[in-house]
This record gives C-alpha cells, structure tokens and sequence, in this order.
C-alpha cells in the first residue's frame, strides 16, 4: 500500500493526517500513539507498537527463562 499523504501547518508544527484505510492497517484510533523509527538502511517505520516496550519485553523473557528455577524458589 502507498498512500500520498499531505502536510500540514498547525500552530508551531507540522501535522500529518492519517486516511482510514492506513489507521486500520496500523490498528490505531484518535488519541493512540504511533511511533516513527529509523530503520538500520536510513528508512522510516510507522508503527502504533513501542519498539523500545518490546526490546524490554525480550529481554524480560529472557532473563525469566534463564533464572525459572531461582524465580519460582522466591515465589514460595
């Protein structure tokens, strides 16, 4: 999918809206965040899913996984 998107001016900044079809691709609604990151060849992602959340939740996994026997040891 490539949709045009237009530029605008609003107040001090630049806004940018969204068309339905490209909101429902990225499972967002009004008031959601939505976050730009820059992928490692210099292009840009739009995403409504943190990426740094999901760093932090593999390394979370990670780590509960690598110490399950100590973990479930504290829980009693």
């Amino acid at each position: 999918m490539v949709l045009q998107l237009k530029l605008r001016k609003v107040g001090n900044s630049v806004g940018l809206t969204l068309p339905k079809q490209a909101l429902a691709k990225l499972n967002a609604h009004e008031g959601d965040a939505i976050y730009l990151s820059e992928g490692a060849d210099g292009s840009l992602r739009l995403t409504s899913a943190n990426p740094e959340f999901a760093k932090a939740m593999e390394v979370a996994t990670s780590l509960s996984r690598r110490y399950r026997n100590a973990l479930k040891e504290l829980a009693k």
